[in-house]
């Protein structure tokens, strides 16, 4: 375990590497003793930094969902992590990739909430009645520090599980218009699709990882909000772009997602 000067030390290093855009080494190799725990605690950490910085807490997004990923990592569960004003992007925009580390793309389900859902005890139920509505997204997924650790694990939840940007789309849909399970989406590159998928690779559900999350916030003491978005998890592989680079995401039955590299 940590001690707390060390995970002030690691959220502060974290923090700067964003702020300056230059990504540390990561935190599984500089504290090797670290374990899932302490990876929370220096992500708190570091959400307890941005906010007292200005920032503010618009929701979280949910990582891990898939069996390969969590088998990659060695985790037995997703991980999440929270999101910021200035991570989310207007679709459509053109997203500079010089200022990000070694970006990928997911696509996913955006939960946008019509009032909190505190834990515990969430259910399917719960999550249903507290989402407003859902909106197609693309993830762009990075991370703050510099190369891989020796464990993956420690090092996602720590930095946010990972999230970079946030691209919504504009087609909102209400959970009882639709089979949320069924919902595929592809992913495209300059025209060439990428990858494909279907929203129940999503642990069954996407409502399942909405209600996990819900619960999970609980035991660190967080509530998700009325108006936060909750990234419910990709149902694709993530894929890399680059500079010059256009990504559409089409979703069936919500339209696309789109943004340029630049």
């Amino acid at each position: 375990m940590l001690t707390d000067q060390q995970v002030a030390e690691a959220a502060r290093a974290l923090h700067q590497a964003e702020l300056e855009n230059v990504p540390i080494t990561p935190i599984s190799v500089t504290y090797p003793d670290a374990d899932v725990e302490d990876a929370y605690r220096i992500s708190t950490a570091v959400t307890g930094l941005k906010v007292n910085a200005g920032r503010i807490v618009k929701g979280h997004k949910i990582g891990l969902t898939s069996k390969a990923m969590r088998s990659l990592t060695g985790a037995t569960e997703p991980d999440y992590g929270t999101m910021f004003d200035n991570w989310f992007v207007l679709e459509g925009s053109a997203v500079p990739r010089s200022t990000m580390n070694r970006p990928l793309v997911e696509v996913e389900l955006a939960f946008v909430l019509r009032e909190a859902l505190p834990g515990p005890g969430v259910n399917a139920a719960d999550v249903i009645r507290a989402t407003d509505f859902v909106l197609p997204c693309i993830e762009i997924v990075d991370t703050r520090q510099q190369g891989r650790g020796p464990n993956m694990l420690v090092d996602s939840i720590a930095d946010a599980a990972a999230c970079g940007l946030v691209v919504l789309g504009g087609r909102p849909a209400k959970l009882t218009d639709l089979d949320i399970r069924r919902v595929g989406a592809t992913l495209s590159i300059n025209g060439t699709v990428e990858e494909s998928g279907v929203a129940s690779a999503v642990m069954g559900n996407p409502i399942n990882a909405v209600a996990w999350l819900a619960n999970m916030l609980h035991h660190y003491g967080v509530t998700p909000e009325a108006g936060h978005v909750i990234l419910s998890g990709s149902f694709i592989k993530a894929i890399p772009f680059e500079p010059g680079d256009t990504v559409v995401a089409m979703f069936d039955s919500l339209g696309e997602v789109t943004f340029s590299a630049v």
